[in-house]
């Protein structure tokens, strides 16, 4: 029997078709590696982007938790703790504040009035009554954010020492955007939420929050709005 004669140009044929498989399979083996390296800074990206808006969102208003409501107001007793939770402290670092500590007062705010509804700058609010015992308040309103160019300089709050008061010593705030006899505090913009901030100083109740109620915080009551 006869050996087999490879046909002419049979092995040339076999040695070419080599090195293209081995260059085939590794343009392979980068098209995966680059694939799996791809998705890998992909989802890096991606978690970086979500936690940098997580963080934002919980940062961007006020404290996230550890409040304490009392009627239309929630108080921050531990804001400036020592061992405050990691958002608060962003908050504040946010801010760029010092809150007061345990012995130095008592901040409360508020977003909403008593009958439950956001604070609205179209609206007109009247904020009044009493406060808990304290050498001296101040009611503000909290995120003004910076002056519009051109506007005038506004109130931006009052003080225990320059309120008008009725005879039995009790007060009434007007917020509103339009201007109020009295103690009229301007809205901070033509229209979107308002937050309200009561800071208490060198008060009792910054020790013992849990003896407040709602008769012994200003109400915050909702008169009319703007059509």
């Amino acid at each position: 029997m006869r050996d087999a004669i490879p046909a002419p140009g049979g092995y040339a044929g076999a040695s070419e078709k080599a090195p293209r498989r081995s260059v085939f399979r590794l343009v392979r083996h980068l098209w995966r590696k680059s694939s799996i390296a791809g998705l890998a800074v992909y989802a890096l990206a991606l978690g970086g982007a979500l936690g940098l808006a997580s963080a934002d969102w919980a940062t961007r208003g006020g404290y996230p938790f550890g409040g304490v409501q009392i009627g239309a107001w929630t108080a921050w007793p531990r804001a400036s703790a020592a061992n405050a939770d990691p958002y608060t402290r962003a908050v504040n670092a946010r801010r760029g504040e010092i809150p007061l500590a345990v012995g130095e007062g008592l901040l409360l705010t508020a977003s909403a009035d008593d009958s439950g509804q956001a604070l609205d700058a179209t609206c007109t609010y009247r904020i009044g009554g009493g406060t808990p015992p304290a050498r001296a308040w101040t009611i503000t309103v909290a995120g003004r954010g910076p002056r519009e160019p051109g506007r005038a300089i506004l109130r931006e709050g009052f003080t225990s020492t320059e309120v008008l008061r009725s005879t039995d010593g009790r007060f009434a705030i007007l917020l509103a955007p339009d201007v109020q006899p009295g103690n009229w505090l301007p809205s901070p913009r033509a229209s979107g939420p308002v937050r309200l901030a009561l800071r208490l100083y060198d008060t009792p109740a910054a020790a013992s929050v849990g003896s407040l109620d709602r008769t012994s915080v200003p109400a915050i009551t909702r008169l009319g709005c703007a059509s």
